[in-house]
């Protein structure tokens, strides 16, 4: 049965693979048996990483770039084809916020989040389709958010952003599915990042926060690993374009 789980052999693209969520998910994906490729818009850490990659027995690339250039994106898959020769896995993960009132935030933000946030998982999902299906088949997974199923507030952008990533989700898993190409994300709840430091450092919000929270805590990124290598998985072949919160219950409360 744990076979099934076993990633031995694959090859794992992970966008923004080496801080935060990202690095998480790269991390338990090398553990699991894959080897890694990482896109990222610096090489922050990448040394660390790298020797934690190589100590799993592992082997890791990386290449750097602006995802939310059409360009960039679009060539970004080619380069690990060119590191590895195939891509088995992409995990679209890059992404960011802008937060400020919508009567007050710069236009500017709208296009910025939109680019780096669905364009490039557009973009760097239709190269790799083109990759896995020549392979005959592969995993496709995306990051959404809570925000791909409530509104929010002061991020319009990224709101949007994440309801556009559930929809693209659904929209390629209904094309890519007779491929054997399963696209899926994942929806992590309220996590324990450097992107969510200033509301935990704010008590009111914080405590509004876990208020809602069944599991009664903020998640680790270590949360969010399991139900990575499950969709990368051969156990996820009969999935498709499902989109799976970890939330600690945050949803259902």
């Amino acid at each position: 049965m744990l076979n099934m789980f076993n990633l031995e052999g694959k090859v794992a693209m992970v966008t923004g693979g080496n801080v935060g969520i990202g690095n998480a998910l790269a991390m338990g994906l090398a553990a699991a048996g894959a080897d890694l490729f990482i896109f990222t818009y610096n090489d922050d850490n990448m040394e660390n990483m790298i020797k934690e990659v190589e100590a799993l027995g592992r082997k890791v690339a990386y290449a750097t770039g602006d995802l939310s250039k059409e360009n960039v994106a679009m060539e970004a898959v080619s380069k690990c084809i060119e590191a590895f020769g195939k891509i088995d896995i992409l995990v679209n993960n890059a992404g960011t916020i802008k937060r400020s009132p919508l009567l007050e935030g710069p236009n500017s933000d709208w296009q910025q989040v939109i680019d780096l946030n669905l364009s490039s998982i557009y973009y760097l999902s239709k190269m790799a389709a083109i990759e896995m299906k020549k392979q005959g088949g592969g995993k496709i997974i995306n990051i959404a958010s809570m925000l791909s199923f409530q509104g929010g507030k002061f991020v319009p952008s990224y709101t949007a952003s994440k309801h556009g990533v559930a929809g693209l989700t659904k929209a390629f898993a209904n094309e890519l599915a007779v491929e054997n190409i399963q696209v899926n994300a994942i929806a992590p709840g309220y996590i324990e990042t450097a992107n969510t430091a200033p509301i935990r450092a704010d008590q009111k919000r914080n405590e509004e926060i876990l208020g809602r929270i069944p599991a009664g805590r903020w998640g680790q990124t270590s949360d969010l690993v399991g139900g990575a290598v499950f969709l990368s998985s051969k156990a996820a072949d009969y999935i498709n374009g499902h989109i799976l919160a970890i939330d600690g219950g945050w949803l259902v409360r």
